[in-house]
């Protein structure tokens, strides 16, 4: 089930949120801590004013509540306001028994008890875990992964604890994502959304239902993803998720915070992975996990898409052909034979190969000359400074591969002091924002533009491709 987390400070905001969060949700969580003071009573009422089971919660400060108030007054205010209809009782785990919980079993209401840990994820989590379901409970551990081999031990849960059939888990913060989106093969019953995260790593109702369908998951579901680090920022998700819809093909496409590649792999095992995009900066990390790679792989250096086979991983390289694709009938014109690309990353390998490629004479600028140097030899292209960009006014083709001028630095620009003739082709990787400020200089002197998006997209429906053995379909192509 989708548990939207009810954020209002008053009880007709909360009733408001789930009016309109109502066709995403299945249960719904009241939150006495965050409702005002003189709002709290009035909670007792709530289930009734709702089609869907309530749980009730009246969080401390210390397991990231709002509740500062003495224990005691705490507890009363639970016991006052469960004499309402509701379906379960949220209870800390440290919180002494007393006959609150007796009194809730009387009306057959269930009661969870939840352990928070926002530093980490506790080593006797399985232990913890086991022995609330023991005493007839429903154990929530909302725990905090900071490696991916915290997170496989939180997706190793469902199977280590398969006698305990009622449970929730979760990991918080941005590497705990994916156990929110695939929740259901951790075996747990819920899955926590809000309209404003007041957890680290919430995801709102609608992006849960509508976009990775988290309910619709089963055993049969493939799993696929993107890595990288930072990753969450991702539009893969937009094209992935939509396309498997519209073909009706039973997959889920997560992003994955990445520290090891070496940690993921062993990930992948255990959610039996199907395949993966590949971000920054692990593209050159994925090789020598992979049995299989394509030319452009082995030329490049680099990987963007890892699919498994029968008996290993097998990798490819879209962005070479993503990126390409829209100046061949430049090129072939013989419109597009010089290129000055900004940048000596993962992504100007792909940039740099398939230019040299298609004959194109190449210079590679960069703050860090002797990466330039390096990626300059492999390619027999020539290379430069970034300071030195304004020499190379006047190529067919400028092609800027870095992160400068991404959200959050909308303002960044990595020639500012280059001068558009006007006559040249602007390629832009960066597809967030859609503009940037290279971008819109270029434009403002006249020049032909090509967006990061528009290379997003292509890049991506090549992945779809080779994920699914499918085209990707049409009736989705206005994702922007």
């Amino acid at each position: 089930m989708i548990c939207l987390v009810l954020t209002g400070s008053t009880i007709e905001e909360n009733i408001q949120q789930f009016r309109e969060n109502r066709s995403y949700l299945s249960i719904i969580e009241l939150r006495l801590d965050l409702l005002d003071e003189t709002e709290r009573p009035r909670a007792i009422a709530f289930p009734d004013m709702v089609d869907v089971p309530v749980i009730l919660t009246c969080r401390r400060v210390s397991d990231g509540g709002a509740y500062g108030q003495s224990e005691r007054s705490r507890i009363a205010l639970i016991e006052q306001v469960s004499k309402g209809n509701f379906a379960y009782v949220d209870l800390e785990e440290d919180v002494r028994r007393s006959g609150l919980e007796h009194k809730l079993t009387e009306r057959n209401i269930r009661i969870i008890r939840s352990y928070h840990d926002f530093e980490g994820v506790p080593n006797d989590i399985y232990h913890r875990t086991s022995r609330i379901a023991a005493k007839g409970e429903i154990p929530k551990m909302a725990v905090t992964p900071k490696t991916l081999l915290d997170l496989i031990i939180l997706f190793r849960i469902e199977s280590e604890l398969a006698s305990v059939p009622e449970k929730i888990v979760l990991g918080m913060g941005d590497m705990g994502v994916p156990t929110r989106i695939l929740y259901k093969r951790m075996g747990s019953m819920f899955t926590y959304c809000s309209e404003q995260a007041i957890a680290p790593g919430q995801i709102d109702a609608r992006t849960m239902k509508e976009l990775y369908k988290a309910d619709k998951v089963d055993a049969r579901t493939r799993i696929y993803g993107v890595i990288g680090n930072p990753v969450l920022h991702s539009s893969s998700p937009h094209i992935h998720n939509p396309g498997f819809q519209q073909i009706n093909f039973n997959a889920v496409y997560v992003p994955f915070l990445v520290d090891s590649v070496r940690s993921f792999f062993v990930l992948a095992e255990t959610l039996q992975i199907s395949g993966f995009s590949v971000t920054v900066p692990h593209k050159q990390a994925v090789l020598p996990y992979l049995g299989k790679t394509t030319r452009e792989v082995k030329q490049i250096g680099s990987c963007n898409t890892v699919v498994r086979t029968k008996n290993f991983w097998s990798g490819t390289n879209t962005d070479y052909y993503g990126f390409i694709e829209p100046l061949l009938p430049e090129i072939d014109a013989k419109n597009i034979q010089t290129a000055l690309v900004i940048g000596a990353g993962g992504a100007a390998r792909s940039v740099v190969w398939a230019l040299r490629n298609h004959g194109c004479k190449v210079t590679i600028i960069n703050r860090n000359v002797e990466r330039a140097r390096k990626l300059a030899l492999e390619t027999m292209s020539a290379y430069d400074s970034l300071e030195n960009a304004r020499l190379f006014e006047g190529v067919d083709l400028i092609v800027q591969t870095t992160t400068v001028g991404m959200v959050p630095d909308s303002d960044g620009d990595p020639i500012p002091d280059f001068h558009f003739t006007g006559k040249e082709i602007a390629y832009e990787l960066v597809y967030k924002p859609p503009y940037t400020r290279f971008l819109t200089r270029a434009s403002a002197a006249g020049c032909r533009l090509q967006l990061g998006m528009d290379m997003l997209i292509r890049q991506g429906k090549l992945q779809f491709e080779a994920f699914t053995g499918y085209h990707y379909p049409k009736r989705v192509e206005t994702f922007k």
